[in-house]
């Protein structure tokens, strides 16, 4: 294209500006060639002729298009040059705050002199396993860059961060390093990754100083190489450093300082290990108070001093060293305040042998005082002839003292360094390794030195092989793309490099010069005059002689000469060193040994140190060779070995800009910024790849881009690369514009800027034909509006007019009628007030009438009741009399009933005799009831021998009594009279009395009928305030209604919150499950480990170690802390003492560990309890008086006993008679028939009758186990009936009902009964049978009171703890009442249909099972039809084959023998030797698709089945190693499939299903509420396994993480792709041209996108294996509750990380995406889970990239609907969003700012992206199974024939 067309009106320009460097300008008036300027308008609208140059033609350079300013990757410019650069780093950098940019392969990062929240573990995460250009540009992004290629090449690495001072190189080298240490941690327990970021704080303290630039500026370049091994995990690490300024350890500039280390060391002088160094604060030393300020604003020495420390301990350096380096550190400060004073006219100088600093520094040091005095003020001259020691001048011993001091520090400095590299080091090969360059960038100051010599002479070679990088990576890219190559021109700095290294050259000279004995550094300046004058990089000054010129690659740099020879040289005197090297400490003394010398003195001991070092001259000759290697020859040695490292290695580069030199936050210097990038190389960058083919386009997101400039019948064509090539061709006439490569399109510069041009006009001109319709249309329906709002406006009017006539007739006659109803109610109310005083009258009357009435009645009725209470009275006391006499008889008649009942029970055991001598075993027994009977005669005897005693004395003292009463009457005879007086006085007091009682009842009359009026009035306020109450409610209501939001926001945040703390402690507690099971994975790979070192030929076998472990960590079941020690310890014994030693040390650790969380959490559980403890309170009364209940019943059920076992008698009486008559039923009939009939007949009546014995075989013992425990309590609070019977009357009806009741079960059922019932057996022959079933029963019987015992114990704490399960349930209930009260009507109305069909649902499967379950009875009932058919059939087939005589016998023989058929009773037996195979059959070898026909979680049922059984033997052991077991083999199970889906959910189901099935059987009658009488049957009875349920709650949520890690692991590859760059609406999205992006060399060359229909099958397949495997709902919807909250937070960290996806487009993609989702979780009936609700942050993230964002309403409107996102999110969102199209707005910095006021009350988190690896606290809910044990058939695929059904 020409110029003309390029220059025309309305085009933007830049044109230089000397304060802004580049200007924008629109050009206002075409340009036509020839023209001599080019009229321009200014931003601030000042006009404004450019000169043009007509022999050159150089135009201002074009201005990029608006959409294409603010691009992450420079290249991606259509227009590539300085303005363009510079305008799209001020862009990115003032308004967006983002402070990385990328120039191509080069990362651009700009100091922001703040720190900002985007390192946090979350973006290292976030940036992990991205491509280099996926997401915004970051140090983080090369860091992975160099990682995956690293990982994929298997090629070294190598990041290079060059810059000035203060442009952040040591920041961005340190978190490279940190991001490395995160994502490519050790694999082993070394934390060598902690180790190399520990390094950092060690040499920022010894190698960083405040500059006038930089307050933490690196005084010396390192290059880091970190080791990985084949896994690509950290193994070590080594540093090499490079030219340390040691000059500043002597001088500082102007508000300059020395090394941190110094000032750290001043600040923490007081401390008490510090003061023998004796240091004061930092201004008293000359060394560190030279530059003036020794502070830093914001930085506290004291606190950098410890974290130095804790790194050196942390890279192991011993407390000892650490004390010798403080100490030579604090020498040298003592060193640099000599006191040193000229004598003899200045010729020499001494020392004071006083001066306290030359003591404290030879004391720290370990040297000779005097030795030190002599020679920091002499030299020793060596000559050929002699040796003499010269005395130095004032300003030659300052200089040596200087020397000395940088030369110990430099010692120092490497000897940390050395220090480092052997912490970091590793034995373990190296495979590969990342090495980071922070290195000074290029520096020019007014007075250039040495030091800024080397540093330029650095950046010239890295520069050098920085532009061979570059070039070689286009050529690279055009050869792939099938580009002819043409060479480009770019700029070698090798002739620079010669000048400075080549023979002869700067280096070379200044070496040269350095020998001469009296060389100066005005001789090197002459030398090098003469010999590089004519090199075109060589300048002499005009006005100096001393100085030289350089023009290096990014600018000419004037250097004096002065002070270079000293510095080449770096002389320190020999006598000093040799001084250093005879100290007394080790440490200094290694520290100034040379390496021959070292070699010598290592094998001699500390005491003899000086001896090996004072030896002869020769040492000090081999140390003079050493010294002659100058400093510009190392550096240029070791500055080679680094360019080797760096050519073997791949180059990332990171370029560190400083935007000012204020150190201003944000703040944008465009002169500096520039003349950075120049020094830098990026401008060198953007010139190579602006001389070729700089933008690149890939064919689909062309046509993508520019398919509106395509022409109808070209889309018609499916070849996209056709199509593409056809509109380049009619588009850009010249071919040299462009080229079509393999896979892109090449574009020249420029042209993208006018395809863009084309694109907006396109756009423009149907933006306009639109408008117009629309306009047209508008107009057409505004006049339609109008039309009809006049014609309504018509009728409305008429109509009024016709209302009004109306209205007026109305009224008119309302009038009327009016009139005539006051008149007739007037009338009327005179006639009612005449009526209502009429009625008056009479009420009265006839009310004093009926009171009077009254009176006189009650008068009479208070008689009545009088004469009724005493005559009760009466009544009562006869009563009393008559029921005592009759007691005393009753208990004299029950005595003697007594004593003649235990006369005849003695008579009968005497006469059983004969069945003590058959059964041995019984008498003791016997005796035991006959001694317990005499013990009885003797107390009975006792107790009438005191009876007689007591009743004699009681007959001697009423005879007394009598005796004194007549010597009483008859010696007071006499006073008759005066009895009589008193008995008139007595009737007189009488009848007072009587009148006082009837005053007193007149008084309570007239109470009473107070007491009515009040209770009347009462009544009558009561309703009043019943009124007052109904309008206070209504009232309320209203208020209510006014207040219910803000109340509800209230109740729902109080709600939160506590939901809140209870996920908190539920987190804490998962999260110790989960680094408990972290720790058990490390032990068993650390015992696999052992066991394969120890043993190579010979393994053991995994169940022994499987079996301690499981010993060790999961205790006994009925034993205590002590007895589970003492059953590990013989298995201890098979394993090895050390290895179970170590895992009982971890078991009893984190077993203390969960008693503790354990009690925590009783004690949250009881504050929130306090509110209820009333309730409790009345709960546990209630439970007292069910007791005392119980108690009361024992009675009855001790008789219910006796009548049970006589029936018992009857039955086995019915039973014998039976089978006689079937004897002689057979015995007498010889007809076949009639013997069938009679044995069908009686084989029923047998059937039926030991189907009743067994029944009440079990009543009894019931019956028995309950009177057993009455007796026992009435034994253990005997002491406390004893004294509440002293205070009752000794016949008390309840107590001799209950002495009765015992009396008879200690007597007859001990006694008379059992030798009845044994008796009866004996005669049938059945007693040895009897007393074998005896013992079975005694078991049973000891099994059941323990367990009733621990019933009754546990009784209370049972319903307290159901009352706790009804609060919670009821909390719940008005939670959800809560949640439904806030909804709108419809969402209640849809609220109740969802909980109906939830309902519904578990009806229908209620029913299913039902169904399954008769299905199944049906069959068995089937199968054992055809068997009994069998049996029949067989049975008549031998009928007529045998003998009549045999077949009679074995008829007789068959009813003798029959017993009645068992069921099965759902449980399984197994032998002990058949566990590991029962193991391995269900758990190791099972796979998911055997059972999965079966019923769901058969596994489990088949476990329980089995521990069932080991619990119904009470084979504690058995019990114990199945479980153990068990568990250990699911362990083994997730381990081997630690990947899979299937298997993980499966086990998951069946470790739920176990742990409910050990809830729901344990006995618990909190968990057994649901439970049939059936089911009832299947609990455990010996066993409590409480503890067995906590190792499987464990286990539960272990394999909960391992699913959701597994989840996650599958579905996070897909998130990115197919919610936010899957375009589901098509040609929605426009593409944007991308510069770097998708040309990173570590991108895959498959194609990895996903589409939303991807996630959503994979989902399905998640809930279908779940759903079909059995897992709880509960725990289905909170695995999608997570993963959603996955899906939600990589989405949107992955959007606040990319610039390309925050467009309005985006947001319309996104929002369909995610109710896509939403739609699914409807589906699937998951909305009640939570997980809609995760997805609210990246809705509003949609919704706020769909908002208009241009007015403060506008802000507003964000404000409040971005209520899920952070302020911080928010903004990074507004600041991310860039516009795809022309017509599209970008967001205004004054909008962003209006953003931030509106939010900055809030109080959200400083945390930008949210934690994708966060898992919310899994809540395990109880799903007792509706399936009954005795239902489950086992298949006979998993070969389990070795279980028998009991």
């Amino acid at each position: 294209m020409s110029a003309a067309e390029l220059y025309t009106k309305y085009t933007r320009v830049w044109i230089p500006d000397p304060d802004e460097v580049w200007r924008s300008a629109e050009v206002i008036k075409d340009y036509k060639e020839g023209d001599k300027s080019l009229h321009l308008k200014l931003e601030d609208e000042t006009l404004y002729e450019y000169p043009i140059d007509l022999q050159g033609n150089e135009l201002p350079f074009l201005r990029n298009p608006d959409i294409l300013v603010g691009e992450n990757d420079l290249t991606a410019l259509s227009y590539l040059h300085e303005p363009a650069v510079l305008h799209n780093l001020k862009v990115r950098f003032i308004e967006s705050n983002h402070i990385y940019t990328y120039c191509g392969i080069v990362l651009v990062a700009i100091n922001p002199y703040e720190q900002l929240p985007i390192y946090g573990q979350d973006v290292i995460y976030a940036y992990s396993g991205q491509n280099m250009g996926d997401m915004d540009p970051h140090i983080f992004a090369v860091a992975e860059e160099a990682y995956k290629q690293m990982a994929r090449d298997e090629k070294n690495q190598s990041i290079i961060v060059s810059g000035e001072s203060g442009a952040g190189k040591t920041v961005s080298a340190k978190y490279a390093m940190r991001f490395f240490a995160t994502v490519g941690g050790s694999a082993s327990e070394t934390n060598i990754e902690t180790k190399v970021l520990a390094s950092s704080p060690i040499m920022e303290a010894i190698g960083n100083a405040k500059t006038t630039r930089n307050d933490n500026s690196s005084r010396f370049g390192k290059y880091i190489q970190i080791g990985f091994d084949k896994r690509y995990h950290i193994i070590g690490a080594n540093m090499r450093t490079y030219l340390l300024e040691k000059s500043r350890v002597v001088f500082q500039a102007e508000d300059e300082r020395n090394y941190h280390i110094f000032y750290q060391l001043c600040a923490s002088a007081s401390l008490p290990e510090f003061k023998d160094l004796g240091l004061t604060c930092a201004e008293d030393y000359f060394y560190t108070s030279q530059g003036g300020g020794t502070s830093i604003d914001g930085v506290d020495d004291a606190d950098d001093f410890e974290k130095t420390r804790h790194a050196f301990t942390l890279l192991g350096v011993k407390e000892s060293h650490q004390m010798t380096i403080f100490r030579i550190i604090a020498a040298i400060l003592h060193l640099g305040n000599l006191e040193i004073r000229a004598e003899r006219d200045g010729d020499a100088c001494s020392i004071l042998s006083e001066d306290d600093h030359l003591n404290s520094f030879c004391s720290l040091l370990g040297v000779e005082h005097s030795q030190m005095e002599h020679w920091l003020c002499h030299r020793k001259l060596v000559t050929t002839a002699e040796t003499y020691v010269k005395s130095m001048s004032m300003q030659q011993v300052v200089n040596a003292r200087n020397a000395l001091a940088k030369h110990i520090y430099a010692r120092l400095f490497s000897w940390i360094v050395q220090h480092i590299n052997k912490a970091l080091h590793t034995t373990i090969k190296q495979h590969s390794f990342i090495g980071v360059l922070d290195i000074y960038g290029f520096e020019t100051f007014e007075v250039n030195s040495f030091e800024q010599f080397c540093i330029n002479y650095a950046n010239e070679k890295l520069q050098q092989q920085f532009n061979l990088h570059v070039f070689k990576l286009e050529q690279e890219e055009y050869m792939k793309e099938g580009i002819p190559w043409t060479l480009i021109d770019f700029y070698d700095n090798q002739p620079c490099i010669d000048l400075i290294e080549a023979k002869l050259g700067i280096l070379d000279l200044l070496d040269e010069e350095c020998k001469v004995p009296k060389g100066t550094d005005q001789n090197w300046a002459q030398k090098l005059y003469d010999r590089h004058a004519h090199s075109q990089h060589f300048q002499k000054p005009r006005m100096s002689n001393t100085s030289f010129i350089v023009l290096h690659f990014a600018d000419k740099v004037e250097y004096q000469s002065e002070g270079f020879l000293e510095k080449n040289r770096d002389t320190v005197y020999e006598e000093q060193i040799n001084i250093l090297k005879a100290s007394k400490y080790q440490m200094v003394a290694d520290l100034f040994q040379d390496e021959k010398d070292a070699a010598s003195t290592t094998p001699v001991g500390k005491g003899t140190p000086k001896i090996s070092v004072r030896s002869a001259r020769p040492a000090i000759k081999a140390a003079n060779k050493e010294h002659k290697k100058t400093v510009g020859h190392q550096f240029r040695n070791s500055l080679h070995l680094l360019m080797e490292t760096l050519n073997a290695t791949t180059p990332h580069y990171v370029r560190c800009i400083k935007p000012n030199d204020e150190k201003l936050s944000f703040r944008f210097d465009s002169k500096r910024v520039v003349q950075q990038l120049r020094a830098c190389g990026v401008l060198e960058t953007i010139r190579i790849s602006a001389a070729g083919f700089p933008s690149r386009w890939s064919y689909h997101d062309f046509f993508s881009r520019y398919r509106v400039l395509m022409k109808k019948r070209d889309l018609c064509n499916n070849d996209k690369k056709q199509i593409c090539q056809t509109l380049l061709e009619d588009l850009i006439k010249d071919p040299d514009k462009f080229q079509f490569g393999r896979t892109k399109i090449f574009f020249r510069a420029g042209q993208v800027a006018y395809l863009e041009k084309l694109r907006a006009d396109k756009f423009r001109a149907a933006t306009i034909m639109i408008q117009k319709t629309v306009r047209g249309w508008l107009q057409w329906v505004r006049y339609k509006r109008l039309r009809q709002a006049a014609v309504v406006i018509q009728r409305y009017v008429r109509g009024h007019l016709a209302r009004r006539l109306a209205e007026h007739l109305r009224r008119t006659r309302a009038a009327i009628i009016f009139q005539k109803q006051y008149r007739m109610l007037r009338i009327l109310r005179a006639y009612q007030r005449v009526r209502s005083a009429t009625i008056t009258i009479q009420a009265f009357a006839r009310g004093m009438i009926v009171r009077r009435i009254y009176h006189k009645i009650l008068v009479e009725h208070k008689a009545i009741t009088l004469q009724k209470y005493t005559r009760g009275w009466l009544a009562r006391s006869r009563f009393r009399r008559v029921r005592a006499a009759t007691i005393v008889l009753q208990c004299c008649y029950r005595r003697m009933k007594a004593r003649q009942q235990l006369k005849a029970l003695k008579i009968e055991a005497r006469s059983a005799q004969h069945l003590k001598k058959l059964n041995v075993g019984m008498e003791n027994k016997v005796v035991q009831l006959q001694r317990k009977i005499d013990e009885q005669n003797k107390e009975y005897k006792l107790l009438n021998e005191q009876l007689s005693t007591l009743t004699s004395a009681h007959s001697s003292e009423v005879e007394k009594l009598k005796k004194e009463l007549l010597r009483y009457q008859q010696s007071h005879q006499g006073d008759g009279n005066q009895l009589v007086s008193l008995q008139e006085e007595m009737e007189h007091l009488r009848l007072e009395l009587e009148k006082a009682h009837g005053e007193r009842k007149v008084m309570e009359d007239s109470y009473i009928k107070e007491k009515d009026l009040l209770r009347k009035r009462i009544s009558d306020l009561e309703e009043k305030n019943a009124f007052l109450k109904q309008e206070k409610e209504e009232l309320n209501s209203r208020i209510l209604c006014q207040s219910e939001d803000e109340f509800a926001q209230n109740t729902v945040e109080e709600n939160i919150q506590m939901k809140k703390e209870l996920e908190e402690e539920r987190a804490r507690y998962q999260n110790l499950v989960k680094e408990y099971s972290r720790l058990e994975q490390r032990y068993d790979n650390l015992r696999d480990e052992i066991t394969i070192i120890k043993a190579p030929g010979h393994r053991r076998n995994p169940s022994n170690q499987s079996s301690l472990e499981s010993d060790s960590n999961y205790p006994s079941i009925s034993t205590s802390e002590i007895g589970d020690t003492e059953d590990v310890m013989p298995q201890v014994e098979e394993v090895g003492m050390q290895e179970a030693a170590m895992d009982m040390t971890l078991f009893l650790k984190l077993q203390k560990r969960v008693r503790e969380l354990e009690q925590e959490r009783k004690k949250l559980q009881t504050q929130l309890d306090k509110k209820e403890e009333e309730s409790k309170k009345s709960q546990v009364t209630e439970v007292k008086t069910e007791v005392t209940s119980e108690q009361e019943d024992f009675a009855y059920n001790s008789l219910k006993r006796q009548e049970l076992e006589s029936e018992n008698k009857k039955l086995k009486n019915e039973l014998n008679e039976l089978r006689k008559a079937i004897a002689d039923k057979a015995t007498h009939n010889n007809s076949s028939n009639d013997i069938q009939d009679s044995y069908n007949l009686l084989l029923n009546q047998l059937k039926l009758a030991n189907e009743e014995l067994e029944v009440r075989k079990e009543e009894v013992l019931i019956l028995r186990t309950q009177i057993m425990k009455a007796a026992q309590q009435k034994e253990m609070g005997k002491n406390m009936e004893s004294i509440a019977n002293d205070a009752r009357w000794t016949n008390s009806d309840k107590h001799i009902d209950q002495e009765d009741a015992i009396e008879a079960y200690q007597g007859m059922c001990k006694t008379n009964h059992m030798t009845e019932d044994w008796g009866y057996l004996n005669e049938d022959g059945e007693l040895g049978l009897a007393y074998q079933g005896l013992k079975q029963v005694a078991r049973l019987l000891e099994a059941q009171l323990q367990d009733q015992r621990r019933e009754h114990e546990e009784e209370v704490e049972a319903l307290k703890n159901q009352v706790d399960a009804m609060k919670e349930e009821m909390e719940k209930q008005q939670q959800t009442f809560l949640q439904t009260l806030q909804l709108s009507p419809e969402v209640q109305v849809e609220f109740g249909l969802q909980q109906e069909i939830t309902r519904l649902t578990n009806e229908n499967l209620d029913l299913k099972e039902l169904l399954e379950k008769l299905e199944k009875n049906e069959k068995k009932l089937k199968k054992e039809l055809k068997i009994y058919m069998k049996k029949v059939q067989d049975f008549q087939a031998f009928q007529n084959v045998v003998p009549a005589e045999r077949r009679q016998r074995e008829c007789h023989m068959q009813v003798a023998v029959q017993r009645k058929e068992k069921n099965f009773q759902g449980m399984l037996e197994y032998y002990k030797e058949d566990e590991p195979l029962l193991i391995q059959n269900l758990i190791t070898d099972l796979k998911p698709q055997a059972v999965s026909a079966t019923v769901p979680c058969l596994p489990a049922y088949i476990l329980y089945m089995c521990i069932r059984h080991a619990d119904y033997i009470n084979d504690d052991q058995k019990v114990h190693s199945l479980l153990t077991s068990t568990i250990n083999g699911i362990k083994k199970v997730l381990k081997k499939h630690s990947n899979d889906f299937e298997m993980t959910s499966f086990w998951l189901a069946n470790t739920r299903r176990l742990l409910h099935c050990l809830k729901q059987y344990s006995g618990d009658a909190g968990f057994m509420t649901q439970n049939t009488p059936k089911q009832n049957e299947h609990c455990l009875k010996n066993f409590d396994l409480t503890e067995y349920r906590q190792v499987l709650d464990h286990l539960s949520i272990q394999i909960y993480q391992q699913l959701i890690k597994i989840a996650e692991g599958i579905l996070h590859p897909m998130i990115v792709s197919a919610v936010l760059e899957n375009e589901s609406i098509q040609g929605l999205s426009g593409i944007k041209p991308m510069g770097y992006r998708n040309r990173s060399s570590s991108m895959a060359d498959g194609d990895s996108s996903y589409s939303l229909d991807e996630i959503i099958r994979q989902l399905n397949t998640f809930h279908t294996i779940m759903c079909d495997q059995g897992l709880d709902p509960e725990i289905v919807q909170q695995v999608f509750k997570q993963l959603f909250y996955m899906i939600n937070a990589v989405a949107l960290n992955n959007l606040l990380l990319r610039k390309d996806v925050c467009s309005w487009s985006t947001g319309m993609q996104l929002r369909f995406n995610i109710s896509q989702l939403e739609e699914w979780l409807r589906a699937k009936n998951l909305q009640e889970s939570g997980a809609a609700q995760t997805l609210e942050p990246l809705i509003q993230a949609a919704q706020l990239l769909q908002l208009k964002k241009k007015t403060s309403e506008d802000a507003e409107a964000i404000c409040s609907l971005c209520t899920s996102l952070t302020t911080q999110q928010i903004v990074k969102i507004l600041n991310l969003y860039t516009p795809v199209n022309e017509f599209e707005e970008r967001v205004t910095v004054a909008f962003i700012r209006d953003i931030q006021m509106h939010l900055q009350e809030r109080n959200d988190p400083p945390q930008l992206l949210l934690n994708f690896k966060h898992v919310f606290p899994v809540l395990f809910p109880f799903n007792p199974s509706s399936i009954t044990m005795d239902s489950i058939e086992l298949p006979a695929s998993l070969n389990l024939e070795f279980l028998n059904k009991v």
